[in-house]
C-alpha cells in the first residue's frame, strides 16, 4: 500500500513539475514578446507603452500566483520553494523523485 502511494506522489509531482516547466516557458516567451512590442509598439497595431507594461506585470503577477498554487507538495501541501530540482520535501520529508 505504501508504495503504490509513492508512486502516486511521485506521478503528482511530476505532472506538477511538467506544469511548472509549461508556465515557466510560456511566461518567458510571452514576456519577450511585450518587450518586443514595448520597443516597437506599431509592430501589431497601435499599443500605448503603458497598455504594454500594464500586461507585462499582469503576466508576472499570473505566473507568481499560477506557481503559488502549483508548486506544492503533493503529501502535505505546503510550497516547495525555489529549488526546481527538489528531490524530497523540506516540510514533511516525502521523496518525490
Amino acid at each position: 500500500m505504501q508504495k503504490k502511494y509513492n508512486k502516486q506522489i511521485m506521478q503528482d509531482f511530476g505532472l506538477r513539475l511538467s506544469r511548472q516547466f509549461l508556465a515557466i516557458a510560456a511566461t518567458l516567451f510571452l514576456l519577450l514578446f511585450l518587450v518586443l512590442l514595448y520597443k516597437r509598439p506599431d509592430l501589431f497595431g497601435e499599443f500605448s507603452k503603458n497598455t504594454i507594461f500594464a500586461a507585462q506585470i499582469m503576466l508576472i503577477v499570473a505566473f507568481i500566483g499560477f506557481s503559488a498554487f502549483n508548486w506544492r507538495c503533493p503529501s502535505c501541501k505546503k510550497y516547495l520553494g525555489t529549488n526546481i530540482n527538489r528531490r524530497i520535501c523540506k516540510q514533511c520529508g516525502t521523496r518525490l523523485r
